[in-house]
């Protein structure tokens, strides 16, 4: 496509074939008094580090999330909250890393509320009202507050949901149960009330949950155009169960139909975000809103759903060990791509490492608000805008509990894993061994002292998940 097609022809040829077709980024003018941008977090679920056409993927076509990384900043070295959904947004959302913030797992052993995940019985945890989120952060800088999506703070709390932490409006769900789940689900819900999905009920696949997010993000933004608004927009793609209304550009592929299908629902994510950008320049607010696009943590690689072999098909994490549910760094290392027309550099690459706890702060720092002050991150607004910045010489962290009680830690080059309580450090260079394969503790027992000195203050202990349970 032309980049330079006229503005007015450009967006009535959008209106047949929308679904298909690429944006350019280069419309647009700022529309508003002040320097505050509208801020847009779009997060995937379960997509791995190497799924897309920017960083490396060959097979699977994402021509509008490459168009933002050309038009942006592409980060090769951003890390999740965690290597699973809950705890990883918990960090999003309150600037705590998994050593401090309120939800620490999926699942907790202690407290929370009791729910159920399928048949079984199961306890979750929630943000509590003590809590500070960006939600709040942002309401506070007098701007609209939204999620849409995939919620997953709240457990089986009815007053722990987006519209109690900070959001002033809700369309999604808010745990993966009932009526509200699945790719076609049959209710959802807008603000604190139910509505029916039309089309989806009685076993009916009328209306994909991907289109749903992205139709109500633009009435989000119609809605809201005129003033500063903070959009957070929680896609359930490409997660399991491996669901898309239609095969699209792989149709015809000689590939097992489940890897076709997992195609193309990164392919089906790919288009709705072209489908909100165009939105944005048809509203004349692109060049006044800075996109954040990310994923929540690593892809999933379970035989009993056939997602070994689509991630090893795909080379999803590219050189990256290990898979959602781990703490190398292809359950933790996220693709994360920044745009913010006439701010952020157009196409460049940066090796900065940072992770979901900075979010907070940056965003506090773009709206010109103080964040909450027992926060873990730090804010990259220099980085972001071509700056030179001295981040301090600090450690990012990182704790999780289905496999036992286990650590890591990334301190300037330098990779620490503690797979199992009171084992000793594994420790790996990544400016050398990315791929995390040769452990160089007896090498570097300077470093494994200064890390094993941090981890001595780098956490407090979880009433929920109490480290005496988790041996």
């Amino acid at each position: 496509m032309d980049c330079n097609i006229n503005r007015r022809s450009f967006l009535k040829k959008m209106a047949v074939g929308a679904a298909t077709v690429t944006f350019p980024f280069q419309a647009g003018t700022a529309n508003a008094s002040g320097n505050k941008p509208n801020i847009i977090f779009i997060m995937a679920d379960d997509m791995g580090y190497a799924d897309l056409g920017c960083y490396g993927q060959k097979k699977i076509q994402t021509p509008n999330i490459d168009r933002l990384a050309g038009e942006g900043v592409r980060f090769t070295q951003c890390y999740s909250g965690s290597t699973i959904c809950a705890p990883s947004r918990s960090v999003l959302m309150t600037g705590q890393h998994t050593g401090h913030t309120r939800i620490r797992g999926n699942m907790c052993r202690v407290g929370g509320s009791v729910g159920y995940k399928g048949k079984r019985k199961v306890r979750r945890m929630y943000l509590t009202e003590e809590d500070r989120t960006i939600g709040h952060v942002l309401q506070k800088a007098g701007y609209r507050t939204c999620l849409v999506g995939k919620w997953h703070l709240g457990a089986y709390t009815p007053d722990a949901g987006p519209l109690d932490r900070g959001f002033d409006e809700f369309y999604g769900w808010l745990v993966r149960t009932g009526a509200t789940s699945g790719y076609y689900p049959v209710k959802r819900y807008r603000n604190r009330e139910l509505f029916d999905v039309p089309g989806n009920e009685n076993n009916g696949r009328s209306y994909y949950s991907t289109d749903i997010c992205t139709d109500d993000a633009i009435k989000f933004l119609k809605n809201n155009e005129d003033r500063s608004f903070f959009l957070y927009l929680a896609y359930n793609n490409p997660h399991s169960p491996l669901e898309v209304p239609e095969l699209g550009p792989y149709v015809n592929e000689d590939w097992p139909n489940y890897i076709k299908t997992y195609a193309a629902m990164v392919h089906r994510l790919d288009q709705n975000i072209g489908k909100l950008m165009r939105k944005l320049i048809e509203l004349n607010i692109d060049r006044r809103t800075i996109v954040f696009f990310c994923s929540d943590n690593g892809p999933r690689s379970e035989p009993t759903q056939q997602l070994t072999e689509v991630a090893d098909f795909f080379n999803s994490n590219g050189l990256l060990q290990g898979y959602k549910r781990d703490l190398y760094e292809g359950g933790i290392r996220i693709p994360m791509i920044v745009r913010w027309p006439g701010k952020v550099s157009v196409g460049k690459t940066s090796d900065l490492a940072w992770y979901f706890a900075d979010f907070l702060p940056t965003a506090a720092e773009l709206t010109g608000v103080k964040p909450p002050e027992n926060i873990d991150g730090a804010s990259i607004v220099p980085v972001l805008l071509g700056q030179k910045q001295d981040l301090p010489d600090r450690f990012l962290y990182w704790e999780y509990f289905e496999k036992g009680f286990q650590q890591a830690v990334r301190w300037r080059n330098f990779k620490a894993i503690r797979l199992e309580r009171d084992e000793p450090l594994l420790l790996f260079d990544l400016s050398q061994d990315l791929a995390e394969q040769h452990n160089i503790a007896d090498k570097h027992p300077e470093v494994v002292a200064r890390i094993e000195q941090y981890l001595k203050s780098a956490r407090t202990e979880s009433a929920n998940w109490p480290i005496q349970l988790e041996s």
